[in-house]
This record gives C-alpha cells, structure tokens and sequence, in this order.
C-alpha cells in the first residue's frame, strides 16, 4: 500500500556560512510571514480582483478557495516529505514553488490564470510551511534557545494576520491589486538563495515515502474542505456538498487504515498517544476557527455597516497586532516560572470574552470601544497561549517525526480556519435570510453576532478540552 522513496539518512548537512540563529530565524520566520499573510491580503483586494477579471460573485471565492484546498490538503505530505527528502530541500522548493506562483498570478490576465496561479501557491505554502517549523525545531535546542524562537514564530502568526489586512488595505487603495502577490516575490528570492547559506540540513530520516496514504489523506482533506466551502454557498443539503463530504469520509477512513499498516506512515498516529499533544491539535483547529471569523466577519461589519474603507478596516486591526507583540514578548519569560497551563487558560479566556463581546454586535455599535476593545483582547489573548501550547504540542518530538508533528500542526491551523469559517459563514447566511428586520444594516449585524456566538462555543470547547485534559509541570524545565 505503500510506494516506495527509499535512501539512507545522509549525514546532517552544516550551512555554509556557518549556524548564526538570528539569520535563521529571521529566514524562517520571513516564509512564515509571507504563507499567513497572503489570504488576508487577498481578501482586502477581493473588490478590485472581481472588478480587474470580472469574477462573478460566487466565482471569487474561489480566488481564496484555491489557495485555502491546496494549502490544507498538501500540508502532510509536506512534512513527511521534508523528513524523508530532507527539510532544508522541500523548504526551499516551496518557497520557490510559492514566489513563482505570485509572479504569474500578479500577471493573470484571465479569472482561470489566478485560480491556477493561487492553487499552485498553496501547494508551494504546504511544502514549505511544515518545513519551517521542522527547522526551528531541529536549529535550535530543547529549553530556552527553542523558547524564544518559537516566542518570534508565535508572533508572527499573530501579526501576520492583522499586517495582512493593513497591508491589503494600503495596497488595495494606493496602488493595483496585482502587487499583493507582487511583494512576495523579492523576500521568496532572499528566503530561497540564503537559505542553503545559513541554514542546517538535519539529518534525514530513513524509510519510504506513504504515497497511499499521502494521497488518501490529502484527497480526503481536500474533499472536507471542500464540502464545507459549498455548504456555505449552496446549503447543506446540496447534492455535491453531501457527496463532497461522503468522499471525504471515505477516503479517511483509508487515510487512517493505511496509517495503522504501513511502516513509515504520513501521520505517526503514535504523535496523537501523548494526551498533551493530541489535545493541543484540537486546541489550535477550534482557536483558528474563531480566530479566521474575527478577522472575515469584522472586516465585512466595518465596511458593510460602519462604512470604513479599505485602509481603515486593515488599521482597525492594528490593536490586535500590538495586544500579540506585546504580550509574546513577555511570554517567553513567564513559562519557566508558571508553565504552561495558566498562560494557555489566561489566553483563551481572554479570546472566549472577546468573541462573546462581538456576539453582541448591532448596527449602531461603534468601533470604539465595542470593536477595538475586544480586537485588543483577541490579541493579547493570542499572545498569550499560542507559544506555550507550541511548546506543549512539540515536547518531547523526535528529529524524525519533527516535519511530521509540525505538519499536523500547521494542518490543524489551515484546516480549522478554512472549515470554522465555512461553518460560521453558513450560520450567517441561514440568519441573513430569517432576518425579521428590513434594515439591512442591522440585519447583517445581526447575522454576524450570530456567527460569533457559535465562534464562542468553538473556544469555549477548547478551553474545557485543555482545563480537563493537558497535565503539565508547573515550572517548565
């Protein structure tokens, strides 16, 4: 069931230049910025790209679909292809695989050209996502050097996504929608060329590449993600949509049968043995729902209702850029003497009160401070608990199964968001049309407080999952 890709592990490859930690964080945390910021940034241009291609309405969401499936489907394969390959190579031909995809896209003269542009894209951001966790984990040691890199990539998940609707906004009022793909390309060229200068090549793993499961389970991803997207244009009851997901079922149910069989398996499912670690993956899918919700139905809510342009809806979100830098920067130093239990609970308080604030949401609520307040506490809230429940979920994971725990936890991110969004956009749509209210405003407010009730059960059953089920130290070691 397996096909094969065998090799000895080679022996790990040092970097030219020699290992300086500031370059390769810098390396590494550049691609990540560049994978998280690209959606956000396409979302703000979305009017301007329906406009420039003549997208129809439904047809431009899949200027996100296609990049969000790829994405989300590949990510697995990414990281036990990076373990078996080696992680520096996979690493960089994603991010060459991505750059060149901006490239062509950015020239798209026709809708289908974007779309394949964008599909390649994330097959580029599967590949190198997983990879750049794989080489944080493998440069730098268990302990405090670890700490304090993963301190840097948790901030720039954070800041990633509100830079990306500031970023969207400047260049969708200023310039043309076209260079929100062009601005990857001259930091996809500096990530790819230095990379091999300064970056370790740890050693690679022996054993074959899972191409049945690799395939049944990205297939499956695929389908799932898929399904969900449809249900939020076509309702649940579309005859695709059900098919979409009785495919999806089934072919993880064989992702799952061939993971058991086979010897050297895409997903270890030891990785889910440890409690900590299988908990913190649902942990990261539930948040990442919530949080894909704020940043979509908020932005929609400034402009649609507030009347906000497109420049101040992306510095609307500049609160919850400063509330994550800030707070991750103290993170770092409170885990040795906490652990990691009271920063994880603090943080995903803070984003419950926060989502159950905007749940509250009508038409004439201002921005300040009924928007700022809990975009602040969104956050403060992310700074909070993502570096420490990183930490929890990649304790004690092997440099073999590195690519692979990291390539879970990327999946979990992508495909929480991309599915928690469907579902809540679903939820707003069937209150949209059972509005009793002819004022359009408030019933798009409405509707959308709606969708952030349901966010607030999705981080309210990760909070009870983490009280109840992660048993940490209190003082880190």
């Amino acid at each position: 069931m397996s096909a094969s890709s065998t090799a000895a592990p080679p022996a790990q490859a040092p970097p030219r230049y020699g290992h300086r930690p500031g370059v390769v964080l810098a390396l590494i945390v550049t691609c990540y910025m560049m994978i998280i910021v690209d959606n956000n940034v396409m979302t703000i241009a979305l009017p301007k790209i329906q406009a420039g291609l003549h997208f129809t309405p439904t047809a431009l969401s899949w200027v996100l679909s296609s990049y969000m499936l790829t994405f989300g489907g590949l990510l697995l394969l990414g990281g036990r292809a990076g373990d078996l390959f080696g992680r520096r190579r996979v690493f960089v031909a994603g991010v060459v695989l991505f750059t060149i995809s901006s490239l062509l896209g950015g020239m798209a003269v026709t809708s289908w050209q974007l779309l394949a542009a964008r599909a390649v894209q994330g097959v580029g951001a599967a590949l190198a996502s997983p990879g750049a966790m794989s080489l944080l984990i493998t440069n730098f040691a268990e302990g405090a050097p670890r700490n304090r890199a993963l301190a840097v990539y948790a901030t720039a998940a954070g800041l990633g996504q509100t830079l990306g609707m500031i970023l969207g906004g400047v260049v969708t009022e200023w310039t043309s929608w076209r260079w929100v793909l062009f601005v990857n390309v001259p930091f996809g060229v500096a990530v790819a060329v230095l990379t091999p200068l300064f970056v370790t090549e740890p050693r690679r793993g022996a054993g074959r590449l899972d191409l049945a499961g690799a395939l049944s389970g990205t297939a499956g991803m695929a389908a799932l993600v898929y399904g969900f997207i449809r249900a939020a244009s076509t309702g649940w009851d579309d005859g695709v949509t059900i098919g979409a997901f009785a495919v999806a079922l089934v072919l993880l149910a064989v992702f799952v049968v061939v993971q058991v069989r086979v010897a050297h398996p895409t997903m270890p499912l030891r990785l889910f043995h440890d409690r900590n670690r299988a908990t913190g993956y649902a942990t990261v899918l539930l948040t990442m729902a919530c949080l894909f919700s704020v940043l979509f139905f908020v932005s929609q809510f400034l402009q649609d209702v507030l009347g906000f342009g497109a420049l101040a809806t992306g510095l609307a979100f500049l609160p919850m850029s400063l509330g994550t830098f800030v707070t991750s920067r103290f993170t770092p130093r409170l885990l040795p003497r906490t652990g990691a239990m009271p920063l994880i609970v603090t943080g995903l308080l803070l984003v419950v009160g926060a989502a159950f604030w905007l749940s509250r949401l009508d038409a004439g609520t201002p921005y300040s401070p009924h928007l700022l307040v809990p975009i602040l506490m969104f956050g403060v809230g992310i700074g909070a608990f993502l570096m420490p429940l990183n930490a929890t979920i990649l304790a004690g994971v092997g440099p073999a199964d590195a690519g692979a725990a990291s390539g879970i936890m990327q999946t979990m991110q992508q495909i929480g968001g991309s599915l928690g969004l469907a579902v809540l956009v679903t939820v707003y749509g069937t209150s949209l049309r059972q509005a009793r209210t002819s004022d359009h405003a408030q019933a798009l407010a409405q509707a959308m407080g709606t969708a952030f009730l349901f966010a607030t059960v999705f981080v309210g059953i990760a909070l009870v999952l983490v009280a109840v089920l992660i048993r940490t130290p209190r003082r880190a070691g």
